[in-house]
């Protein structure tokens, strides 16, 4: 017979609502502060799960236009989950922790891809696209996803946080707002924002006990989520996944590690903002710490192994890209990676508009499916050279340059502004 006793289930330390707003639930919090108490603690080994809301908080419907996405309140996302304190960790330490699983909610077996708008939001194409709010409503089955409003592909996710980090210190929060804050003023009303600074409307704290003082202090001062920075925060690096192990500088006492925002799948770039598969769900985590890391290792950002867990798609259609501005006004830049990146994904994206796909589900699809782009090189001046694959066992039918062209097939539209404006 099977044993209960040691049959032990790991403990839900964190537990949130996917269908109710963030700011109405605790343990969560919008804003990157040292001063933010922990919500949790956890002894090092602890194997335990959280919770996490979608990164907008429940401001997304499963639904078939896009006007949740046009009107979300960009003050009030990346709602994280924590603080989760570590016993015995001190600044200076590396913070290990080893993701687990990642996995939706069995109650919201749905995730969503969306294209932002230009002045909110924005997205790698915003100016050149003009962007209007579009999204993708995805179902999960199993492994995988489909959607109604892209048909014709089907590919299995690599599920990951899109955001975890470790608290900043008093020190490195004020580096983070003065640098920024300065390229703010280097660039005055730049659409879409160059960066974001700390703004006390939306900011949220989910702790019962806070003082006002203290709570007026975080958001008054705390550090917006959109960026990665020092402590790891928003690097949406799909590779993280299950199986992947972290190493986080630590910079307060017990690190305060924080999660959110997460994925069911994304391509390398996350090209529209919004453009993971994003989900609300459960991540386990295990933790523990060695002492001086950040010497040891010279750790100056975080360092990881990725998942050993990765869908196979051995066929892939690969788009160059060079650092000249050839889908705009062909201006050569020098060596600019960001400018190679982008004529490759319009390469791309150009290429499933053959295929039967509107612009605006090509630019989902490449943000959403499990696309690789490689920096081939940065050594032949003045060009860069960027790669973006396509894995081509994602469709149901033949995506393969032939002798007589490509059959153009009509795939519908993803869901669009109620007023229809694109």
């Amino acid at each position: 017979m099977a044993t209960r006793i040691n049959s032990v289930p790991h403990p839900t330390l964190i537990q949130v609502d996917p269908f109710l707003p963030a700011d109405e639930q605790q343990g969560l919090h919008n804003r990157w502060h040292p001063d933010i108490p922990p919500f949790v603690t956890v002894k090092p080994g602890d194997v335990f799960k959280v919770e996490c809301v979608d990164w907008t908080g429940a401001q997304i419907g499963n639904n078939d236009n896009s006007d949740d996405v046009r009107d979300v309140d960009l003050t009030k996302v990346h709602n994280l989950t924590g603080p989760i304190a570590i016993e015995g960790a001190e600044p200076g330490d590396c913070l290990v922790v080893d993701i687990l699983d990642v996995t939706p909610f069995e109650k919201m077996p749905w995730g969503y891809t969306g294209i932002f708008e230009l002045r909110n939001g924005g997205g790698l194409f915003a100016r050149e696209f003009n962007s209007r709010a579009c999204k993708a409503i995805w179902d999960f089955h199993g492994v995988y996803a489909t959607s109604r409003h892209i048909p014709g592909v089907r590919f299995a996710g690599v599920s990951h946080p899109g955001l975890i980090g470790t608290a900043p210190s008093h020190e490195l929060l004020a580096q983070w707002n003065k640098r920024e804050k300065e390229l703010i003023d280097a660039h005055p009303g730049a659409v879409p924002p160059v960066a974001f600074p700390p703004e006390p409307v939306g900011a949220h704290v989910g702790q019962l006990g806070l003082s006002d003082n203290l709570k007026e202090r975080i958001a008054r001062e705390g550090a917006r989520t959109i960026p990665g920075r020092e402590h790891g925060g928003n690097c949406d690096i799909k590779n993280l996944s299950r199986g992947s192990r972290c190493y986080f500088p630590v910079f307060v006492r017990g690190a305060n590690l924080s999660v959110g925002d997460l994925h069911f799948s994304q391509g390398d770039g996350e090209l529209s903002f919004c453009g993971a598969i994003e989900m609300a769900g459960i991540i386990t985590f295990k933790t523990s710490i060695i002492k001086n890391g950040v010497e040891k290792f010279a750790l100056k950002q975080p360092i990881f192994l990725p998942s050993p867990i990765d869908p196979v798609y051995s066929s892939k259609l690969v788009f160059e890209g060079i650092s000249v501005d050839y889908h705009g006004d062909g201006k050569q830049y020098n060596m600019d990676a960001t400018v190679a990146y982008k004529q490759a994904a319009l390469n791309a994206i150009a290429y499933l508009q053959k295929l039967g796909f509107t612009r605006e589900q090509a630019y989902i699809l490449l943000s959403a499916a499990p696309i690789e782009a490689h920096v081939g090189a940065v050594v032949d001046s003045p060009n860069a050279c960027v790669t973006l694959a396509l894995p081509v066992g994602i469709f149901d039918f033949d995506i393969l340059p032939k002798e007589e062209g490509l059959q153009k097939r009509d795939l519908g539209q993803c869901a669009v502004r109620s007023d229809g404006l694109l």
